[in-house]
C-alpha cells in the first residue's frame, strides 16, 4: 500500500482508506448503504490491515452513531495500528444545539464520538459541513483546545466551498490555531466539480483531499448499463435523490470509456475509476466502502498498478465538462497566464 502525506501535515495516510458508512445500517439512507455488524466489521478490518489500509472513516450521523460503535468494536485491541477519522456538525437531533460547530456542540460531539469508538483520541476530526451561524473563531479555538487536550490530533473539513475553506484557513493563521489539513470531498469521474476551485485551493494551501464516493454514488460499479434497468440491489433505488445527479448521456460516455480501459488492462471498472482518482493532484486518500469481503477485495485491487497516460487522457476526455464562469478555461489561470505565473492549475 502506498502512503501519502495528509495535505501539508506530517501524518502519513494510506492511499486507500475504509469508509465505515456501511456499518450498522440504521435508517433509510444508511440502511441502503449496508448493515455490517461488529463481527463482519472485524473481518473487514482484518482484510484492510493485511492490505496496509490503516485509516478508517466514520461520522456521528452515520446510522445515528451506530457506525462509530461498530467500528470501535471492530478495532478493539489494536487501536495503535489504525488511524481513526470521524466527522461532526450535521444535525444529530432536534435540539437547538444538536447541529453546527459551536463550542457547545463540538465538545459534546467529540466526547460522544470517543465513547462510541472506545478510544481516548481521534487522529482526524473533520467538520461535516460549514456552520455559518457560528463565528469561525469560536469553532477554531475549540478545535485548538481539543488538540491541546490530546483528544484530537489533526483537524479537517468536509463539503466546504472554496471561500469557506480559505476564510477558515486565514482565521487559523491569524490566531495561531491548527490549520485544516484535510478536506473530505465528493470527487469521481462523473463528479469533477472539485477541480474548479477546491483543488487549486488545496494545492495552494496544503489541504489534502480525502475522497468520498469515488464510484459516483454507486454509478461506476460496472453494473449500470445503457438501456438496462438498475440492478435490483443497487442502492440508487433508495438513495439517488440524496446524491449529486448525473445526466445519463454523460454517465454512459464515462462507462464506455471505463469498459474500453477494462478490456485493455484486465481490471474491473471500479478499480479503474479509483486508480484514475489516485493520480489526481491533492488526493491524499480515497475512501472505499464495502458491504462484504468480495467488494472490499475488489476495491483493494485499485492500487499496485498504474493507468497509462493514454488511458488517463481518454478517461479525462470522456468525463470532462465545461465549467461555469468564472471557472470557464479562458477566465481561469490558463486565460490569464501572464497575471498568474506559476500558480497551480485545477485540472
Amino acid at each position: 500500500m502506498e502512503y501519502r502525506r495528509l495535505g501539508a501535515s506530517g501524518l502519513m495516510v494510506p492511499a486507500l482508506a475504509f469508509g465505515a458508512g456501511t456499518f450498522a445500517g440504521r435508517g433509510e439512507l444508511f440502511g441502503a448503504w449496508g448493515d455490517t455488524d461488529a463481527r463482519e466489521a472485524r473481518r473487514l478490518v482484518d482484510i484492510c490491515l493485511d492490505a496496509g489500509v490503516t485509516m478508517f472513516d466514520s461520522a456521528d450521523v452515520y446510522s445515528d452513531g451506530g457506525s462509530e460503535e461498530v467500528l470501535g468494536a471492530a478495532i478493539r485491541g489494536r487501536r495503535d495500528r489504525v488511524i481513526i477519522s470521524t466527522k461532526t456538525g450535521l444535525p444529530t437531533g432536534d435540539g437547538p444545539n444538536d447541529a453546527g460547530t459551536s463550542r457547545a456542540k463540538l465538545i459534546r460531539a467529540t466526547e460522544a464520538a470517543l465513547e462510541r469508538l472506545g478510544t481516548d483520541y481521534l487522529d482526524l476530526l473533520q467538520l461535516h459541513g460549514f456552520d455559518a451561524a457560528t463565528p469561525i473563531e469560536e469553532t477554531l479555538s475549540t478545535l485548538d483546545d481539543l488538540v491541546r487536550q490530546g483528544k484530537v490530533r489533526y483537524v479537517g473539513v468536509s463539503n466546504f466551498s472554496g471561500w469557506q475553506l480559505m476564510k477558515s484557513l486565514a482565521v487559523a493563521d491569524k490566531y495561531g490555531h491548527p490549520r485544516y489539513v484535510a478536506h473530505q470531498v465528493y470527487y469521481s469521474l462523473v463528479g469533477r466539480d472539485y477541480e474548479w476551485e477546491l483543488l487549486p485551493v488545496g494545492q495552494d494551501q496544503g489541504v489534502g483531499a480525502v475522497v468520498w464516493s469515488p464510484l459516483g454514488w454507486g454509478r461506476l460499479t460496472g453494473k449500470i448499463r445503457r438501456g438496462q434497468p438498475l440492478p435490483a440491489r443497487s442502492r440508487l433505488h433508495r438513495t439517488a435523490d440524496f446524491g449529486p445527479p448525473v445526466p445519463e448521456d454523460r454517465l454512459h460516455a464515462v462507462v464506455d470509456a471505463l469498459d474500453d480501459v477494462a478490456a485493455e488492462t484486465g481490471r474491473a471498472v471500479p478499480q479503474i475509476a479509483i486508480n484514475w482518482l489516485l493520480r489526481r493532484p491533492t488526493v491524499s486518500s480515497v475512501l472505499i466502502g464495502a458491504r462484504n469481503e468480495e467488494q472490499l477485495r475488489q476495491n483493494l485491487g485499485a492500487v499496485g498498478w498504474e493507468l497509462t497516460s493514454d488511458q488517463v487522457a481518454r478517461l479525462d476526455a470522456a468525463s470532462a465538462t465545461t465549467p461555469p464562469y468564472p471557472y470557464f478555461p479562458y477566465y481561469r489561470q490558463e486565460g490569464f497566464a501572464r497575471l498568474n505565473p506559476g500558480l497551480p492549475l485545477g485540472a
